[in-house]
């Protein structure tokens, strides 16, 4: 069945129906899609309800009709009035009608509609199916006939249900269920209203929710007694909580035992367990409502239930699971793998290649969908080791923490530095790379975790701190088909499931691999590569010695010709970049000899910079530039005043920098860029209009300075001079020619004449690579920023006080995200003609004599005048009035300049710039503490907190200045709270 994919806001799209099969005589199964031409615009299309019958072996479809919309205000009046009937009474009171939510599983459709078709016949099953996108409709109401078939239901299945506005309007149907209600694997909202016979979830109620004691007790062995296992302990109690509760007495443990009984073979899944769960709910409401055939119903038997492993790892050389990764990797480096990789023609990477860890959805294993295979392959082709695991999706932790490790982890635990957790299994581990995870949600809890973000981030951020490699998660989008994801980018939930949460745990690079097809998973070759050159930019620059490293630090000039090179918001760009390279040489970084020559310094290297962005140096082209600085050097040791002192120093400061650029010519550009790129650039940019950056001859200037493996560079500018803003909203635009060759020469290998970088800095707030042309939410092929950085890791120095838009470029740019701090706060206090006018004031307030007063009028009204202050503080009467104006209204506007002054002279202003690299001075850690507590605090606090973070410091050398300055903040708190209750 192809199914709608879906807008968080509520928008459903539909694309046509097909029916997969003719389910036997005495059985009705009801299924409805939204059907749309699939040639209308995603906004503004009418939806129309297309409803398929099949009933004894007949295939009937009526015919179009329109849907009545209920909004929120109807939503219980439509469920209760019975204005409109999907089902008939006759027809509903011979059977039992199950209404089935797919959720995430949209794709699994045919699946539970063929089950429900062979369930036995004695059952009565009136099974209808829907998709999450069947819920609501474009005008977030409800859907017609999804609200009948709920009002009209004696059972509800659903699973995978997270998005809001559907969680809000199932859960105002849900009670009026008369049977029993399994909801699996989603908000928990929706969870609370499970519900079997006498067993519930419910918080309050009629009678005490969850288990009896007796049972709470056996459910507390399956957990190793950590919070963040609760849920995956859960998950074992499924395979034995059914045959444990047979013999534990009592109705309540006999329905939650029905339950447990239903949640397993959902859990395993395969359309055989899901018969089984449907013929237990139906054979459970039939005899307890004597309803049917007893005897016959009595005397089904129920399937046995199929098991698949809950974790296992799969390759599609192998004929059975792997039960854990060391042994999945003793296969995969065998000879009998080799063997049946030759005769199935079977392309392997090689064994010495890159291991990444992907962690998969279990019920896509055994659902068998394509996708699994298709990416598995893919990894292997372009050069990697998979070691696909699947899971459940709630104990992705356990794999991380209890098979996986780096050899990072492996050294540091050898030396004493870092001790493993004690569940870890060293005799079925192995060593990654990296990890993807294509399940999205956050890292501890998954699908089920995802209610209260952020709770396990801590336990998240130590798992992969200990083992320090990438995080990427990257997958098929699940809610959107390929083409919605093409025009509008990833949009709502999805975006939530794949970028939101699982960035909280310090998840990068994400990459989106496909999506929905119709109701199946595909995915889009060229992603997956992407994700593997992203992969093996990381792994590659991690496993080259650092003296070896090649890195690019690029800085920003804009806007252009006004002495903006080398600035950033709230850095110091040059004194950081000198930390930088200082830091890069103690760590084992070739920086030439930056690093150990007193003369150099960062203003050298960002005035050299500067004179190479002139457009009289870049026309004369790059080989020229270094001629040019030289003579700028030379000025500047004549005491020219109008070049920067520093270029005086010998060398001119530069510790032997030198200059390392290229003239590239189109046909140059188009062999690296590619002919499908370079030939939307060429349409863009005419020969007349090539942008900025070229020479006299017509070719693209690039250059920067080469600090032994560091290449320093500007990023090219946005735009045209005059129009710099004119890319982000041209969307048919692309960047100029030579903002591509800039990116394209310095990722090109050094033994094809470029540059050869293995990873870019971006030093600063902020760059432009982020806000090119391209998808809003999940870059395609044809997204600009995707183009240019290629497979190069990205490390972005951005500012901490800007987070909306650090994650754009986290996102679009594919950043790793290093925060600086702002600048020390300070207030603004009052100076010159404002201290004056305050001055002022005071006197006019303190004078009684008429006379006195009326000589303070014009002097305080010209000096708000001269200050500007009458633009901001209404003034209610003129010059020529002061003398006849009343006491009362010029006291009154006296008051609200006093105030306007106040308020001025409390405001907080950063003071200065903050330099990467530079500890923060007591004066500075003082002036965050004034500005952070208002002037609360004494100097006894103050220096007591200074001292204690001193203490800190010593002994973590990670712990960061705002970490400590907020658990400052909340112990501060809390002794005022503390304080005032023993008061």
């Amino acid at each position: 069945m192809n199914t709608a994919a879906r807008f968080f806001v509520g928008l459903n799209l539909g694309v046509n129906a097909c029916w997969a099969f003719v389910p036997p005589a005495s059985m009705e199964i009801k299924t409805y899609h939204t059907l749309t031409d699939s040639s209308r615009k995603p906004f503004g299309s009418s939806f129309e309800k297309f409803q398929l019958e099949v009933s004894r072996s007949t295939l009937k479809s009526s015919s179009l009709a329109k849907k009545k919309l209920f909004g929120p205000s109807q939503l219980f009046a439509a469920v209760l009035d019975g204005t409109s009937s999907a089902v008939n009474e006759d027809d509903r009171s011979d059977s039992v009608n199950v209404v089935l939510v797919t959720g995430f599983e949209s794709f699994n459709r045919d699946l539970y509609e063929q089950a429900g078709a062979i369930v036995p016949v004695e059952c009565k099953l009136n099974l209808q199916v829907f998709a999450d996108s069947d819920i609501r409709t474009t005008n977030e109401g409800i859907n017609e006939n999804f609200a009948n078939a709920v009002k009209n239901a004696d059972a509800f299945i659903g699973s995978l249900i997270f998005d809001y506005d559907d969680v809000v309007a199932i859960s105002s149907m849900l009670p009026h269920v008369r049977g029993p209600r399994l909801i699996f694997e989603s908000a928990t909202e929706l969870m609370a209203f499970n519900r079997v016979g006498t067993f519930n979830m419910q918080s309050s109620g009629d009678g005490p929710s969850g288990p009896p004691p007796a049972v709470k007790s056996i459910l507390k062995k399956f957990s190793s007694g950590k919070e963040e296992d609760k849920i995956s302990g859960y998950l074992k109690m499924l395979k034995m909580g059914p045959d444990l509760l047979k013999f534990v007495p009592g109705e309540k443990a006999s329905d939650l035992r029905t339950w447990l009984e239903a949640y397993r073979y959902w859990n395993q899944g395969g359309m055989n367990n899901v018969k089984a769960m449907l013929q237990l709910i139906t054979q459970k409401w039939l005899l307890e409502n004597e309803n049917g055939d007893l005897e016959k119903v009595s005397s089904l038997e129920l399937p046995d239930l199929e098991i698949t492993p809950d974790v296992g790892l799969l390759h599609p050389l192998l004929s059975n699971y792997a039960a854990n990764p060391k042994s999945y990797v003793s296969w995969r480096l065998s000879s009998e793998c080799k063997e049946l990789a030759k005769q199935q023609k079977f392309k392997l990477a090689p064994n010495d290649a890159p291991r990444v860890a992907v962690l998969l959805y279990r019920k896509h294993v055994i659902t068998n969908q394509r996708y699994i295979q298709d990416l598995i392959r893919y990894f292997e082709l372009e050069g990697i080791v998979p070691i696909p695991v699947f899971i459940n999706g709630v104990e992705a932790h356990t794999i991380v923490r209890d098979w996986l490790t780096s050899q990072r982890e492996i050294d540091g635990v050898s030396k004493g530095v870092i001790s493993r957790d004690s569940t870890y299994k060293p005799n079925e581990a192995t060593s990654v790379d990296a990890i993807v995870s294509t399940i999205g949600f956050p890292l501890v809890g998954g699908p089920a975790g995802s209610m209260e973000a952020g709770r396990n981030v801590d336990v998240a951020s130590q798992l992969l701190k200990s083992m320090d490699v990438p995080y990427v998660v990257a997958s098929p989008l699940l809610l959107q088909s390929i083409p919605m994801w093409k025009s509008n980018g990833v949009l709502g939930l999805q975006s939530v499931v794949l970028y939101s949460l699982p960035e909280l745990d310090g998840a990068i690079d994400t990459v989106v691999l496909g999506g929905l097809v119709g109701d199946k998973i595909a995915l889009v070759p060229e992603r997956v590569r992407k994700l593997c050159s992203r992969l093996k930019g990381w792994i590659d620059i991690r496993k080259t010695p650092p003296s070896e490293r090649k890195v690019s630090i690029m800085i920003y000039g804009f806007p252009p010709n006004v002495g903006a090179v080398g600035t950033a918001a709230l850095l110091d760009v040059p004194n950081s970049l000198e930390n930088i390279l200082q830091r890069l040489h103690r760590e084992g970084y070739d920086v030439g000899d930056f690093a150990t020559n007193q003369d150099a310094c960062g203003e050298s290297l960002v005035a050299a910079l500067t004179i190479q962005c002139e457009n009289s140096v870049i026309a004369a082209g790059a080989d020229r530039m270094q001629c040019a600085i030289e003579q700028r050097m030379e000025r500047a040791r004549n005491g020219d005043k109008t070049v920067p002192e520093t270029l005086a120093r010998p060398g001119g400061g530069l510790g032997r920098a030198t200059v390392r650029g290229v003239d590239m010519s189109f046909d140059e550009l188009e062999k690296i860029l590619g002919k499908f790129m370079t030939k939307k650039v060429r349409r863009a940019w005419s020969e007349k209009e090539r942008g900025p950056g070229i020479n006299a001859k017509g070719e693209m200037v690039v250059s920067g300075l080469q600090v032994g493996n560091v290449w320093i560079t500007v990023q090219p500018l946005l735009g045209v001079e005059g129009d710099p803003m004119r890319l982000l909203f041209e969307r048919d635009l692309t960047p100029h020619p030579q903002y591509c060759a800039a990116y394209e020469w310095m990722r090109l290998p050094q033994e094809r004449g470029g540059v050869g970088t293995q990873a870019v800095i971006h030093l600063g707030m902020h760059g432009t690579v982020e806000w090119l042309p391209g998808q809003p939410l999940g870059n395609d092929r044809q997204s600009w920023s995707d183009e240019l950085l290629g497979g190069l890791p990205n490390i972005y120095i951005y500012a901490a006080n800007n987070p909306s838009e650090s994650i754009l470029a986290k996102r679009r740019g594919y950043g790793t995200i290093v925060s600086y701090n702002v600048p020390p706060y300070g207030r603004a206090g009052l100076y010159l003609e404002l201290a004056n006018l305050k001055d002022l004031v005071n006197e006019y307030r303190t004078v009684e004599s008429a006379n006195g007063r009326s000589d303070l009028k014009e002097a305080i009204f010209a000096t708000c005048e001269k200050c500007g202050i009458n633009s901001d503080v209404a003034v209610p009467f003129n010059l020529s009035e002061l003398s006849t104006i009343s006491i009362d209204v010029f006291d009154e506007w006296i008051a609200n300049i006093s105030n306007y002054l106040v308020e001025l002279e409390e405001r907080l202003f950063s003071s200065g710039l903050h330099t990467i690299g530079r500890e923060t001075s007591d004066e500075e850690l003082s002036s965050y503490l004034n500005a952070y507590f208002s002037n609360k605090l004494s100097e006894e606090e103050i220096k007591n907190a200074i001292t204690a973070w001193h203490q800190k410091e010593k002994t973590n050398h990670s712990h960061s200045f705002l970490s400590w300055i907020q658990d400052f903040a909340h112990n501060f708190m809390g002794d005022v709270i503390n304080s005032k209750l023993d008061a």
